[in-house]
């Protein structure tokens, strides 16, 4: 799910004469009950395993490998630091699922300030993976996980920058749109990939 764009996009795109002027319409979701969720059956060809050990280099991985066709860029400029306490925050997880023996996809879980909801931080698949039907499973694995600790509620936020089927998939789910805006921001004319600064 994109986030705001940093100073780091500079040299993404090589200077601000290379950014456009987008309009990003950023939607932001909520289930307030698991009895509102339409889940699908897990799958014998998806593992899906928590990454017990909080490690830096694996988050950046993924975060990097499956966000980098959608403008996932706010922590491209994170240190190793950051991501340290970002994983070691109490009740955060990280899930990774694997097809084949290979990452297929992740998603992050990470309690908000008040430990009443619970918000997918992070979710998706690797491109190679996309259209396999994977999606809505991770997705199910993603929501009955966040419910596990018994939250208030579970969030979710995505945008028209994100994947064209991400808004669809978690309605189909069952979160609902609690509330929507239009943001403007500059972004390169092409996202950053899966290495970033590599000019691949």
């Amino acid at each position: 799910m994109p986030i705001r764009s940093t100073g780091l996009l500079d040299s993404l795109a090589g200077g601000w004469l290379m950014m456009r002027r987008v309009r990003v319409v950023v939607h932001y979701l909520s289930m307030t009950s698991l009895q509102h969720a339409q889940l699908k059956p897990e799958r014998d060809d998806l593992a899906i395993i928590q990454a017990e050990i909080p490690s830096p280099a694996l988050n950046r991985f993924l975060y990097t490998a499956v966000g980098g066709a959608w403008y996932w860029m706010d922590r491209l400029n994170w240190r190793y630091s950051d991501w340290q306490r970002w994983l070691e925050r109490p009740g955060a997880e990280t899930w990774v699922a694997y097809h084949c023996g290979t990452p297929a996809g992740f998603y992050e879980l990470q309690p908000k300030d008040d430990a009443r909801t619970m918000n997918i931080a992070y979710f998706g698949l690797m491109p190679q993976c996309v259209g396999q039907g994977f999606g809505g499973v991770l997705l199910s694995h993603a929501v009955r996980r966040a419910w596990h600790g018994q939250p208030e509620q579970v969030t979710v936020n995505t945008c028209s920058l994100d994947h064209p089927h991400a808004l669809a998939n978690y309605q189909a789910r069952g979160f609902r749109i609690d509330t929507e805006t239009t943001e403007t921001r500059y972004l390169p004319r092409r996202p950053p990939g899966p290495w970033p600064d590599a000019d691949v």
